[in-house]
């Protein structure tokens, strides 16, 4: 069952830091002036549980913080992934009783 556990934390802990990545990526290419691009990646890599790598990254990057989608979205995004992880380490999604 613990491995299980760890499966479960590997995965929130990859899935947080390509959102981290992609955000970047994409700042990044701004920096040298090309339009941001890859809203749909980085909108799946939200609700596949990095909306709050995500959320965070903005502010910490201050780079997309004028767009209202992201604005709203990601925090809404954040409380269903982290009530899902709740979900998944009290067992529900493992071997229910």
């Amino acid at each position: 069952m613990s491995i299980l556990y760890a499966l479960f934390l590997v995965y929130i802990f990859a899935v947080n830091f390509y959102a981290f990545r992609l955000l970047k990526t994409q700042r990044d290419a701004w920096e040298d002036g090309e339009p941001p691009k890859g809203d749909g990646k980085l909108l799946l890599a939200a609700v596949m549980g990095g909306a709050i790598a995500v959320y965070v990254t903005m502010f910490v990057l201050k780079f997309r913080l004028s767009n209202l989608t992201f604005m709203i979205l990601m925090p809404l995004i954040g409380v269903f992934n982290v009530y899902c992880f709740y979900l998944g380490f009290r067992g529900i999604y493992f071997f229910p009783y």
